[in-house]
């Protein structure tokens, strides 16, 4: 099916009248509202080296931008360019397939974001540009044919949940310290990485219908909901519990009761969540994600005590 048989008769009549992008769509299009993971990252990776900011604010500021409105907003216009088939069934009020931004304004945003993003990776030196490389790279990998990770319902929400997390985590601490993290700050940024995996499965949810009628093989498609949410439940608790008895096991037992209690929530709110996966996953995105990110900062303020 193409994409405009899928669409209402108004929002193709919407997609031929318009020749620019709308700008309040262009915004929807860039997805604030998933900045701040991988700005809250970047910051984590900021406090885990322990060294004062002071004197180092331009490449903290910067980083946070990059990391969220340029990098992430990138990432977000490519995936709706690149998932305009998946929309116009999910969701064909979004921007592409309502015809917002019509024609390949998606995708030149994409490219235009792309290259702003390389251009300010470059300022903060050789690691934060090699990051944003992975990073940008990642981003197309995940959404863009021929590898489009997102079919995977493994492979797709571990990219995802490494360059969301992980990936901001270690760049911060690097660009700060101007070197190679210690290995503990990687550990920890590599488990919160992966337990973002679970927090991907989750917002694959809202797309079942489309994505079993484009063939992606998301866990929620693959497993069915109510497994699908216990699996993702399983993948957010075990790295933190990890996290918790590896702070433990390094003498932050404080930090490590913080994290423990930030997991104790999230666990209460998992048990809501498989009551009704579908209904209240944008519940459990909107609450339990916090303590999650919440027990991220506490583990970082613990490396670089």
């Amino acid at each position: 099916m193409s994409v405009t048989s899928g669409l209402q008769p108004e929002l193709q009549m919407a997609s031929r009248a318009r020749r620019w992008p709308d700008p309040r769509a262009t915004l929807r299009l860039i997805k604030p509202v998933t900045w701040f993971p991988p700005m809250w990252a970047y910051l984590c990776g900021v406090v885990s080296v322990g060294i004062s900011p002071s004197g180092h604010w331009f490449f903290i500021i910067l980083g946070v931008i990059l990391a969220g409105p340029i990098v992430c907003g990138m990432s977000q216009a490519a995936n709706d360019w690149c998932d305009r088939h998946v929309d116009a069934i999910n969701e064909p009020d979004r921007p592409i397939p309502s015809g917002r931004i019509p024609g390949r304004w998606g995708l030149y945003i994409a490219l235009a974001m792309t290259a702003l993003g390389l251009a300010v990776g470059y300022q903060l030196g050789p690691w934060g540009f090699g990051a944003t490389v992975l990073a940008v790279l990642a981003a197309w990998a995940y959404s863009a044919e021929p590898i489009r990770a997102k079919r995977s319902g493994i492979w797709g929400p571990g990219l995802c949940g490494l360059a969301y997390e992980t990936l901001p985590w270690i760049t911060g601490a690097a660009v700060v310290s101007a070197g190679a993290p210690d290995p503990k700050v990687i550990l920890i940024a590599v488990l919160y990485g992966l337990g973002a995996h679970g927090i991907m499965t989750l917002n694959d949810f809202k797309a079942i219908a489309g994505d079993r009628a484009m063939g992606l093989r998301s866990l929620p498609v693959v497993l069915g909901a109510d497994r699908a949410a216990r699996v993702a439940c399983w993948v957010m608790a075990i790295p933190q519990a990890v996290v918790i008895g590896l702070l433990t096991y390094w003498d932050h037992a404080f930090h490590a009761l913080g994290v423990m209690a930030m997991l104790a929530v999230q666990l209460g709110a998992m048990r809501v969540l498989l009551c009704d996966p579908e209904g209240k996953t944008p519940w459990y995105q909107g609450m339990g994600v916090l303590f999650y990110i919440s027990g991220m900062m506490i583990a970082a303020t613990a490396l670089g005590g």
